[in-house]
């Protein structure tokens, strides 16, 4: 997964988006920054090299739009799948038919800033009620990693304080539901969204006067889903 989704000129209020896949920031990624060959890059991505040329073309004239244009450039979306994080701490087993939901966690309470998360407290949800639980280190996994980490923890749900613009599209990638803008008790936090009863703010987000960071909050400024397989 991208580790940066948003970028943002530092000059413009208010700038025009354009949104980058995440096949066609890999191909970036391979070929700009790790230097390898477009036949070396086609076999990484699993794709011909006529469609990687395509695909870094397409890339490369956006980045050329956002710098001469100054507009915002954000990274969702794309027809892949996303390499596996693995954890290094047992997490509770999920049984079928789980809900599993994350709260973003600090001594009891609903952390307010998420891409500083340094736990997740998992609720695991059968027919209504909480069955399981377990608080999990982020391990210092920092914000651009933090919807891999929920994702290799199977979580289907995160119920957080304030989070990022880039942040809430990784997630997206990763097919996890966002309840942002929550305060209080992490166990009533949960509890109440079994219950269908959980007061949220869908549009909660933390950005830092133009500069998007992807989940970073600074205490003065806290408050769809593309192709199978991203």
């Amino acid at each position: 997964m991208p580790v940066y989704r948003s970028f943002s000129p530092d000059d413009v209020t208010a700038p025009e988006s354009i949104r980058m896949t995440v096949d066609e920031y890999e191909a970036l990624r391979l070929l700009d920054a790790e230097g390898l060959t477009q036949e070396g890059c086609a076999d990484r991505m699993n794709v011909s090299r006529t469609t990687v040329t395509a695909i870094y073309d397409s890339a490369r004239k956006k980045i050329a739009d956002v710098l001469v244009h100054g507009k915002r450039l954000l990274i969702s979306g794309g027809c892949c799948e996303f390499e596996p994080i693995v954890l290094d701490q047992i997490i509770m087993e999920k049984g079928s038919g789980i809900m599993r939901i994350a709260v973003t966690y600090e001594n009891g309470e609903v952390f307010q800033h998420f891409g500083h998360s340094e736990q997740f407290k998992l609720y695991d949800v059968e027919n209504g009620k909480i069955v399981g639980e377990q608080v999990v280190d982020t391990n210092g996994s920092g914000h651009g990693a933090l919807a891999g980490f929920l994702q290799a923890a199977k979580v289907d749900a995160l119920i957080c304080g304030g989070i990022g613009m880039g942040a809430q599209m990784a997630l997206s990638d990763a097919g996890i539901r966002l309840y942002a803008g929550v305060q209080g008790s992490a166990d009533e936090a949960a509890k109440a969204l079994t219950e269908g009863r959980l007061d949220y703010d869908p549009d909660a987000r933390c950005d830092h006067h133009g500069h998007h960071n992807d989940g970073d909050c600074s205490h003065d400024h806290c408050a769809e889903h593309h192709c199978h397989g991203n």
